[in-house]
């Protein structure tokens, strides 16, 4: 597969009509936001560009499949733009909220500085990354919230593409999920792996005592077993008889998932299995969660609602021109005038996050006007203070490593959860409202 071809056809075209009239090598600023939630939500996560960043050195037209032949023999380009995709290389710079980073309308949660051609090339990549990662984090974000303390763990591979379960997996963790039944998603990344073992393990037993007895001998006590195949009740009898009070978990998968949780802690307990934790499964989205909040529940295993977003499967998240070199070679700001709700913000931006003397997030500020590469503005106001928000991921070209692989992830994490924290308490309720914050632009 030629990660150059996963892209829409009007980025070549463009750069076909660019290379010929000269405005290919223009200097150019791009920006990736969103301008609006999906409904109900009162913020986003930025969930994808250490992925995205790990895809950079492998968008090369010299495939050994034959993309530049397949290219020019589509008539999709010519052979002349195929010899320049040949020596293409990004050169360019992007800066952009850090991952983990939460987001509101407007947000420039990327920005892609460079000439016209290499920055247009980038655009369906950027974006297919970006909201669909940021859509699962943010779904993501909302479950571990109404977690609380307790661990949300990922099993949603079999209700997805096959290579969107591992982007879930990691976008996930992200957003505070604790592991993943994708195994790639460990290779990858190193996020921590779950997994036991389903019903029909049990059902290939001519009884569950043998069932049990077999888990328990080949992964010991430190495993989970799942009860709710035949009877709950007597399956949990049947698991402590086999494992014996040091069972690590049960897992119940089927029914009233509170009311179970209640009688199977109290017969956990009446066994002598005090420290037996209890993992529930079952469809669970961020309000089932929430529900079972009263349940003596120890832990959430979530898998169709989270790897589709939870009722928003995309972040709708656009990539937009708003800056170019002009004739005298300053960067001028442009825009999308026409429209309506469409139209567009010109300039490129810099963004910062208010907060008060508590440290809470009052407002998000786009500062529009500033030349690349300027110190932030000074918006100091009395008891308030401005957290800038982007960092930047790729300077003439060369990435930063600190953002790719298991360790770029976990400092997403991290930061995820110290974003998150700041904002205001109403950020993380499921009842419907505006953003936690409004998003203030400010033109210098």
């Amino acid at each position: 597969m030629s990660l150059a071809l996963l892209t829409d056809r009007y980025e070549l075209t463009m750069l076909e009509a660019a290379l010929r009239d000269g405005t290919a090598q223009r200097r150019c600023v791009f920006e990736v936001f969103a301008r609006r939630l999906p409904p109900g939500r009162r913020y986003g996560v930025v969930a994808g560009v250490g992925r995205l960043l790990e895809m950079l050195p492998e968008l090369d037209y010299c495939h050994p499949d034959g993309t530049l032949d397949y290219l020019v023999n589509a008539k999709v380009v010519s052979a002349q733009t195929a010899n320049w995709l040949a020596q293409h290389r990004f050169g360019g710079t992007i800066r952009g909220y850090a991952e983990g980073e939460c987001y509101f309308p407007d947000s420039p949660v990327l920005t892609v500085e460079g000439s016209f051609a290499e920055c247009v090339l980038l655009e369906t990549l950027i974006l297919s990354v970006l909201n669909h990662d940021s859509a699962v984090a943010s779904a993501a974000s909302r479950m571990t919230a109404a977690a609380g303390q307790r661990p949300c763990l990922e099993m949603g591979a079999r209700r997805t593409h096959e290579q969107a379960a591992t982007a879930a997996a990691r976008a996930a963790f992200v957003a505070g999920f604790g592991g993943t039944s994708v195994l790639e998603a460990g290779r990858l990344w190193g996020v921590p792996t779950i997994g036991t073992a389903a019903h029909a393990f049990t059902l290939v037993h001519d009884s569950e005592a043998e069932a049990f007895a077999s888990q328990v001998a080949s992964m010991g006590t430190e495993t989970t077993l799942l009860v709710d195949t035949y009877n709950v009740a007597a399956a949990v009898r049947t698991a402590i008889a086999e494992a014996g009070t040091d069972l690590a978990a049960v897992r119940l998968d089927s029914g009233d998932l509170t009311q179970l949780a209640g009688e199977v802690r109290s017969q956990l307990d009446a066994l002598g299995a005090t420290n037996t934790k209890i993992v529930v499964t079952s469809d669970l989205d961020e309000y089932a969660i929430a529900a079972l909040a009263v349940a003596p529940v120890d832990s959430y295993g979530v898998g169709t609602r989270l790897v589709t977003g939870s009722g928003a499967p995309t972040a709708e998240m656009i990539y937009k021109l708003v800056a170019r070199q002009a004739k005298d070679g300053q960067i001028e700001a442009v825009a999308k005038t026409a429209g309506g709700d469409k139209a567009t913000k010109g300039g490129g931006k810099w963004a910062g996050r208010r907060l008060d003397a508590k440290g809470q997030a009052t407002a998000e500020l786009l500062v529009a006007g500033l030349p690349a590469g300027s110190p932030p503005p000074d918006l100091k106001r009395p008891r308030t203070s401005v957290r800038p928000l982007q960092v930047t991921y790729v300077t003439d070209g060369v990435i930063d490593q600190a953002w790719t692989g298991a360790a770029g992830l976990r400092r997403a994490a991290d930061h995820h959860s110290q974003a998150r924290a700041e904002l205001p308490r109403a950020a993380t309720r499921l009842s419907n409202g505006d953003p936690a914050i409004p998003t203030v632009l400010v033109n210098v």
